[in-house]
């Protein structure tokens, strides 16, 4: 069992997550249940699987969920695209979200190499 904590993509993802939630605070309310929803479901799921995947017992259940953060990860990636197209964010924050988002990607899939090479 490992200590999601203590894990540099969780805490790089964390981050993100916080950010995320600040950016779409500025959302209009008829997407609250929408893409402010959406955006904020895709962040936390990020960490959400490192932590799980983190509670469970060796590194090919570990890897599935990485494999899943890395699928949310790609979904936030396209929701930042869509938010800054409907100018709902505006480039600045566009460029620093999706430059973290990208950045947790990286991350993600160099855990998944090295925890594939070591099986």
């Amino acid at each position: 069992m490992r200590d999601f904590h203590k894990l540099r993509v969780w805490n790089h993802a964390h981050l993100a997550t916080l950010d995320v939630y600040r950016a779409t605070k500025t959302f209009p309310k008829d997407e609250l249940y929408g893409l402010t929803a959406q955006m904020r479901r895709a962040a936390t799921s990020i960490c959400a699987n490192l932590a799980e995947g983190c509670g469970r017992r060796g590194g090919a259940e570990f890897a599935r969920f990485l494999d899943i953060a890395l699928g949310s990860a790609s979904e936030l990636e396209y929701h930042l695209l869509l938010s800054v197209d409907l100018k709902l964010l505006d480039g600045s924050a566009y460029a620093r979200l999706n430059s973290a988002v990208v950045q947790v990607k990286r991350m993600l899939a160099g855990l998944l190499r090295k925890l594939r090479a070591e099986s």
